[in-house]
């Protein structure tokens, strides 16, 4: 589908930078009953997909499991300009296909990124991993469709700056 406004739209790399510089997004699935469901998550980037992590049990596992289409919705500029009536944002979202990590040694590693986004230090984070590994499920979201868009305010400042 075409962006209606592709003047605001987002390059593809400008879409990455905004993957990286963000901590959380909603993740969108399919639940139970057939109603949408999005869940707040924190996040990495890690060589082309979406690691999260979360408990082994619970809604957002049950709707993967029925069907693992998802979309996921980055927002990192939101500025309300109250005067003009708008806000200055930026955002970004990924459709893809998002998978239970299974085998250990992925799953060691994606987690291990995961945690180093947030707090640098590998040692604790291998500490961390091998209490909670048990208990933990990882999941990667694997993008088909990146978008992303950015307000006209953010868009005229961008003009202005080059």
């Amino acid at each position: 589908m075409t962006m209606r406004r592709n003047k605001q739209a987002l390059c593809q790399e400008e879409c990455e930078q905004v993957l990286r510089r963000a901590t959380s997004g909603v993740l969108s699935l399919t639940s139970l009953d057939g109603f949408p469901y999005g869940v707040p998550l924190s996040y990495a980037l890690v060589d082309g997909v979406i690691v999260f992590h979360g408990a082994l049990e619970g809604q957002k596992i049950d709707c993967i499991r029925r069907d693992n289409r998802a979309s996921f919705c980055v927002v990192d500029a939101d500025d309300v300009i109250p005067e003009k009536y708008t806000t200055a944002y930026r955002s970004v979202i990924v459709k893809g296909r998002i998978a239970i990590v299974t085998d250990e040694k992925q799953k060691h590693d994606l987690c291990i990124a995961l945690a180093k986004r947030f707090y640098p230090d590998e040692s604790a984070a291998e500490v961390e991993y091998a209490q909670f590994a048990s208990r933990l499920c990882l999941m990667v979201l694997t993008p088909e469709q990146i978008t992303g868009k950015m307000g006209l305010e953010l868009m005229q400042r961008k003009e202005q700056a080059q």
